[in-house]
């Protein structure tokens, strides 16, 4: 039975859970997403400091002539108190000594034979830089299913950490189906195609996070296809495409539910792309989608990426939205939801002219979609939509209506 476009992707993230974690140094858990949460176990700074070269003062010797006490490094201890008609020479992150009071910048002090002259006005607690004012002790500094960048990289080695807790990165095996289908490194013959999608899934794949395995094309024999099915089946993830339609050898949908798939569903309602099904093998899920380049990577985007997502552990697995306007006018059929590729140049979105299922040349030049409801059959220029992101690597944490209504 067909269902909709946010019942499919409502069933993707209801049913796909991330698998299992394990203990990566910092250095190799880059692009990975944090299993559990991390507390501080001590205050960032650790101490008061200066964030300026300058001198450590006491607000009362504004406008004052004082005398150079002492010299603090960063790395040194802190000097003990200091009185008034006194300051503390002080470098940048050098600890501030007992009753500091506000930081004046080298700049800023007038030098004379006996000292310095302050200026005039002096702000409490200027250029210091409290302890526990970055993180606090005891307080979640880095949170689960968040992903691990060279930022975060900082927030851990500032913690003295050096291993965390990350989910494993998803297992994806791709195939497709086809007797006439060739990999591109094959001599072809003038009945063949070249096979694009299996290259196109597998760097996608590894784009999003996965450590991806290529099968070589199966058959159009249910023998074949149980071969490829049961040498994938240790996966994450199982992606097809090809042979989920109704032609005479379209054998793939049959063959994993020969095997056992529990199907969670067949068809969706969607232009193009509709003969996509999602199941589950074992513990290892399902998602055949159509032979047709466009309509494969459409759905690919559409469903495959928060299925990945998912499987990754993050809990930004909901589609990125990006509010634009539409360059010009585009008219398109009514009755179906449509998705259509466009390019994208940061303040308008203009839809590929011609784009039909079958067509590759579109893929390169899509830097996001939008998607239409049954109703709409023409954009208007200026027009304010609200794009799909496909280049950025841009997902929220936050479920939004993309639909253009």
């Amino acid at each position: 039975m067909t269902i909709s476009i946010e019942e499919a992707l409502e069933t993707i993230y209801t049913n796909v859970q991330a698998k299992s974690t394990h203990i990566l140094a910092i250095e190799e858990a880059l692009g990975s997403i944090v299993a559990k949460d991390y507390e501080a176990t001590f205050d960032l700074p650790r101490f008061d400091n200066s964030a300026m070269d300058g001198y450590a003062v006491k607000v009362t010797d504004a406008n004052k002539e004082v005398q150079v006490k002492e010299i603090t490094y960063a790395g040194d201890m802190a000097e003990d108190a200091f009185s008034e008609g006194e300051v503390v020479k002080i470098m940048t992150g050098a600890p501030t000594p007992n009753g500091c009071e506000a930081i004046v910048a080298i700049e800023d002090v007038e030098v004379t034979a006996k000292g310095i002259i302050l200026p005039s006005n002096i702000k409490q607690n200027n250029f210091i830089r409290f302890q526990g004012e970055d993180i606090k002790a005891e307080t979640t500094f880095l949170k689960a299913q968040t992903k691990v960048t060279a930022y975060t990289l900082a927030l851990l080695s500032s913690q003295g950490i050096t291993h965390i807790e990350v989910y494993r990165k998803p297992k994806v095996v791709i195939f497709s189906t086809g007797e006439e289908l060739k990999a591109h490194y094959e001599k072809i013959e003038g009945h063949q195609l070249y096979n694009s999608n299996a290259p196109m899934f597998s760097a996608r794949a590894k784009e999003l996070g996965c450590d991806v395995s290529y099968i070589s094309s199966a058959g159009d024999s249910m023998e074949s296809l149980k071969n490829a099915i049961n040498n994938a089946k240790d996966a994450d993830l199982i992606l097809t495409s090809g042979g989920v339609s109704v032609g005479d050898k379209d054998f793939t949908k049959e063959a994993f539910i020969e095997l056992g798939m529990k199907t969670y569903f067949s068809g969706i309602d969607i232009k193009p792309g509709r003969p996509t099904n999602f199941g589950k093998l074992g513990d290892c899920f399902v998602i055949n989608l159509p032979g047709n380049p466009l309509a494969a990577m459409v759905n690919f985007e559409m469903f495959v990426r928060p299925s990945i997502a998912k499987l990754t552990g993050t809990n930004s697995f909901y589609h990125g939205l990006i509010t634009t306007k539409i360059k010009s006018e585009h008219k398109f059929k009514v009755g179906k939801n449509a998705v259509m590729l466009g390019k994208w140049d940061g303040s308008t979105f203009e839809v590929i002219k011609g784009q039909k299922p079958g067509m590759v040349a579109p893929l390169d030049k899509a830097d996001g979609m939008i998607v239409t409801t049954k109703e709409i059959s023409s954009l208007k220029a200026e027009q304010v939509v609200k794009m799909i992101a496909i280049k950025l690597d841009f997902q929220s944490e936050k479920k939004e209506d993309f639909f253009i209504r």
